[in-house]
């Protein structure tokens, strides 16, 4: 059986992306990312509970970061935990866990400079990653779609 590694967030950029181009002129784009959830305890108090997140974007996701991401945005991240080890010069050994993005949803409207309404222009299309670390296509694995191939047509949402 194959095991399944998908991270699906809707929040708040806390600092704007930094970018970074590796070997090869490649883009990469790093933030966190604030996500919040809110609950009422026994007494009725309204208690906010807030989780950051390392999100990590390639190529194409990187530029679009550079280009319309900042400190605020809402957005819809989909991708995958990742976690990296190394050692500092003290040969302490470090973990971290990003997630690296492979879709990327705006979800508000930013102001111009002539204050009104900017969209960016992906802001209604999820970009697919280019990682150089993407996957092999498994989408046969996924079985029979009576429909034919999902398009932005048919998706039941």
């Amino acid at each position: 059986m194959r095991g399944v590694n998908k991270v699906v967030l809707i929040g708040n950029i806390g600092k704007d992306p930094d970018i970074q181009h590796i070997e090869g002129n490649i883009p990469v784009a790093k933030f966190p990312l604030a996500t919040t959830e809110t609950y009422k305890d026994r007494n009725g108090n309204l208690i906010a509970q807030t989780e950051w997140h390392t999100v990590v974007l390639w190529r194409g996701l990187a530029d679009l970061a550079g280009k319309y991401l900042h400190k605020g945005s809402l957005v819809y991240i989909e991708g995958k935990l990742r976690t990296r080890s190394w050692e500092d010069r003290d040969k302490r050994k470090h973990f971290s866990t990003e997630i690296v993005a492979d879709n990327l949803v705006m979800l508000e409207r930013r102001k111009d400079g002539n204050g009104g309404d900017y969209q960016a222009p992906s802001s209604d299309v999820i970009a697919p990653d280019t990682s150089p670390a993407a996957d092999d296509d498994t989408s046969g694995d996924l079985g029979y779609n009576p429909n034919g191939p999902e398009t932005k047509d048919n998706l039941p949402f």
